[in-house]
C-alpha cells in the first residue's frame, strides 16, 4: 500500500513536468476549433464527396476519440436539427458529405462537429461551385510542370473517393477525347495520359471524365489540368524515331504541406532553467514525405546549425495515417534562459507544392507558481503515505478463533 502511494506521487510529479507541449486547439462557440481545411472548387452538374483530412488527422494525433461522440456535418448558417441524412440529393456517409450532384446553391461553408455530452471539437471546409459556363480554369484546375523534352504522365487527381471507370481524357480546345496515336503524340493508357518528349506546344489545359455508379444512377465526375511547359524546343538535329519512348516521369499534383502543429502564433512556457521540447507536426501526401523538408530556424538560422549544445533539432519520424503521413520534427532546449524569450521560432515545411510556416514565442514561466504546485502535490503525497502508513500501524486486530470457541466452552451452554 504504502510502495504503491509512493508511485502515484512519482506518475504526479512527472504530469507537472514530463508533459508533450502540444498546444491546446482554440475554443470557438463553446468548441475546440481545428485548422480550416484546404479550399475546394468544384463544377456544378458533377458528383462531389467533401472530406475533412486535416480534421481526421487532428483527432488521431491527439488522440481525441470518445466512444459515444457523434459526427455531424452541417452547412455554416445550418443548425444540427437540419443536418444530412444518408439520403437525398445531398447525403452524409460516416465523415464525408455526397453532393449528388453538386449545384452552385451548395457554395459556401461546412462545418464538422465531434461532440458528445462533456467534449465538442469542430472543423470547417470552404467549398466553391462554378457555372459550367463561367468556369475559373485557374481556381479549378490542378497545376502542373514539365520541361521540353520530359517524357510525362499524367493522373487523373483525386479520383481515390470514387471507382475507377473507364477515363477519357481531351485539351479543352479540342473536345475530343485522346486516344492512342503515332509515336511522338499524346494519347492515354490505362487512366492516364502520357506524352512522350513534351513540346511547348503541348501546354495547355487538359480535362479528364469519368462517370460514375452511386446508388444504381450515373454521375460525371471531370477534373482540369494546367499544364506548364518549360524550356524552349530545341532544333530537329536527330530523327523523330530516336526520341526515347520508353521511360516516363510521373508527375503528381503540387498541394502544400499542413502544419498540424504548432499553431501560428503558440505560446510555450517553461520555468527559467528547465528543459523543454517542441514539435513540429506536418501532415502530406505519402509520396511526397521523403522530399517534404520540415525544420525549425532560430532567429533566421536553422536549428541545425546551432553547435552550442543547448539548442537541438531531433531527428525526423514519419508515421502513416489514414489521410497522408505525418513527418514530426522536435526541437530541444535543454534549458530555458531569458535569451530564448526573445529569439524567433519557426516551424518551417517545403515541398514541390509549397511552403508554409508558423511562428512560435517562449515565455518564461513563473516560479512562484511552479513551486506552490510541486508543493501542493508534495504534501499531498506525504499525507498520503502517512495516512496509509498510520493505518498500517493502528489496524484493529481481529479476534482469533480459539478465544471464541473457549469463551463459548465456559458459557452456562
Amino acid at each position: 500500500m504504502v510502495r504503491l502511494a509512493m508511485m502515484m506521487c512519482v506518475v504526479a510529479i512527472k504530469c507537472v513536468y514530463g508533459r508533450r507541449p502540444l498546444p491546446p486547439l482554440p475554443m470557438k462557440g463553446g468548441c475546440y476549433h481545428v485548422f480550416s481545411e484546404l479550399d475546394v472548387y468544384k463544377v456544378e452538374d458533377e458528383a462531389v464527396i467533401l472530406a475533412f483530412p486535416i480534421f481526421e488527422s487532428v483527432l488521431e494525433v491527439r488522440n481525441i476519440a470518445p466512444p459515444t461522440a457523434s459526427y455531424i456535418i452541417t452547412k455554416a448558417n445550418g443548425t444540427e436539427a437540419a443536418s444530412h441524412q444518408a439520403e437525398g440529393r445531398v447525403q452524409q456517409h460516416n465523415r464525408q458529405l455526397w453532393f449528388l450532384p453538386v449545384q452552385v446553391s451548395d457554395a459556401g461553408e461546412y462545418i464538422c462537429t465531434y461532440r458528445n455530452e462533456t467534449y465538442c471539437v469542430t472543423g470547417s471546409i470552404t467549398l466553391h461551385v462554378y457555372k459550367s459556363s463561367s468556369v475559373d480554369v485557374d481556381m479549378v484546375s490542378y497545376s502542373i510542370s514539365a520541361t521540353v523534352g520530359e517524357n510525362l504522365t499524367c493522373e487523373c487527381p483525386s479520383l481515390h473517393n470514387f471507382n475507377r471507370t473507364l477515363i477519357k481524357w481531351h485539351k479543352t480546345s479540342s473536345p475530343t477525347a485522346l486516344h492512342r496515336a503515332r509515336k511522338g503524340s499524346f494519347h492515354q493508357d490505362q487512366g492516364n495520359l502520357k506524352i512522350p518528349a513534351v513540346k511547348r506546344s503541348h501546354a495547355g489545359v487538359y480535362t479528364c471524365q469519368l462517370s460514375v455508379l452511386i446508388n444504381n444512377q450515373q454521375y460525371k465526375v471531370s477534373r482540369l489540368i494546367k499544364l506548364d511547359v518549360e524550356g524552349s524546343n530545341p532544333e530537329m538535329t536527330t530523327a523523330p524515331d530516336r526520341v526515347p519512348t520508353s521511360s516516363y516521369s510521373t508527375v503528381h499534383l503540387n498541394q502544400p504541406p499542413v502544419i498540424l502543429s504548432p499553431l501560428n502564433g503558440s505560446i510555450f512556457e517553461s520555468p527559467h532553467g528547465s528543459g523543454l521540447e517542441l514539435f513540429c507536426t506536418v501532415l502530406t501526401e505519402c509520396e511526397k514525405s521523403e522530399s517534404t523538408i520540415v525544420t525549425w530556424m532560430v532567429n533566421g538560422r536553422s536549428a541545425q546549425l546551432y553547435r552550442d549544445g543547448r539548442i537541438l533539432q531531433r531527428e525526423r519520424k514519419i508515421t502513416k495515417l489514414a489521410a497522408g503521413c505525418m513527418i514530426d520534427v522536435g526541437l530541444a532546449i535543454v534549458a530555458m534562459t531569458e535569451d530564448d524569450v526573445k529569439a524567433e521560432l519557426k516551424c518551417i515545411t517545403q515541398n514541390q507544392g509549397g511552403r508554409r510556416e508558423a511562428v512560435v514565442q517562449l515565455q518564461l514561466e513563473d516560479a512562484t507558481f511552479t513551486w506552490l504546485v510541486v508543493a501542493a502535490v508534495a504534501v499531498s503525497c506525504l499525507l498520503t503515505v502517512v495516512s496509509v502508513f498510520l493505518y498500517a500501524l493502528f489496524k484493529p486486530k481481529r479476534k482469533k478463533k480459539m478465544d471464541y470457541i473457549l469463551a463459548r466452552q465456559n458459557s452456562i451452554f
